[in-house]
């Protein structure tokens, strides 16, 4: 991992123009939570991944499950941004015959590993990857980005205990932790705190970074990386609608549309940002 920061802050912020585009076309989509997601989805796609956009289905590929599979609307332009995809079709997001739903779909997405989007899944099948890597002899790392209401799914939990289990340390799970659900605050809702003392208890190199540092990021998935005999989980401290003044830390924002006006705003916002 030896690309500039500079770069990935950049590619974050062309990914949330991309985002608020594409919620656009779509009439709608669960923006507040793909704009908290885009800074580690950025990092991994231009910088961590071991993939080849001309060989999809490498064998000895790196795995990423977007266990949150409603922030599609941030996974499908970034697949466009590294060349899975023409970014013409983002314009047929979630439209009729479109390959593009609210959630992904493998079989209609080049470069998408895993069908998601009933949450509380991911994780487990990242638990398969990282045990056929093993008994395959595969170097891959199987990466897994889970929403924090995420956490409130108990078979996130037994996957968990697995993973521990069968000391898959070529697991590195993600928590968008930006303390919203559909419904409201997490806290509200169901509390998960203390949710690091929960994943330590279940036997994973825990740790908690700044969501938003790409800095902090890279150094958190070479230390996951450095870790043997333990699965790790990286708790992103994140903020809902990230970069967007009008949705950061709004649970409204969950799900939202808006008119060009209002993507206009947005995008403003966004630029706003100092990288």
């Amino acid at each position: 991992m030896n690309t500039d920061i500079k770069y990935i802050e950049q590619k974050a912020r062309e990914l949330r123009h991309k985002i608020v585009d594409t919620t656009l076309y779509a009439g709608g989509a669960h923006v507040g939570g793909a704009m908290s997601c885009a800074d580690i989805m950025a990092l991994l796609y231009f910088d961590v991944l071991n993939i080849d956009v001309e060989n999809p289905e490498w064998e000895d590929r790196d795995r990423f499950i977007l266990s949150k599979g409603h922030t599609a609307v941030a996974f499908i332009p970034a697949l466009v941004m590294k060349g899975f995809l023409e970014e013409s079709s983002l314009e047929t997001f979630n439209h009729f015959k479109s390959p593009y739903g609210m959630h992904p779909d493998s079989l209609k997405i080049n470069g998408c590993d895993v069908s998601s989007g009933s949450l509380g899944h991911g994780l487990s099948i990242a638990v398969g990857m990282g045990l056929s890597a093993k008994q395959l002899k595969k170097d891959f790392y199987t990466y897994c980005l889970m929403g924090d209401g995420e956490c409130d799914e108990g078979s996130v939990w037994e996957a968990a205990m697995c993973a521990s289990h069968y000391n898959l340390d070529n697991i590195i799970a993600f928590v968008d932790r930006n303390k919203c659900m559909i419904d409201g605050f997490t806290e509200d809702v169901m509390s998960l705190e203390p949710l690091d003392s929960k994943w330590e208890a279940f036997g994973f190199h825990t740790l908690k970074v700044d969501g938003h540092n790409i800095k902090a990021l890279k150094e958190a998935i070479e230390e996951a990386k450095a870790t043997n005999g333990k699965p790790t989980v990286i708790i992103l401290d994140t903020i809902k609608g990230k970069g967007v003044d009008f949705m950061e830390g709004d649970p409204k924002w969950h799900y939202g549309s808006m008119d060009s006006d209002l993507a206009a705003k947005a995008k403003t916002s966004i630029d706003r940002e100092v990288l």
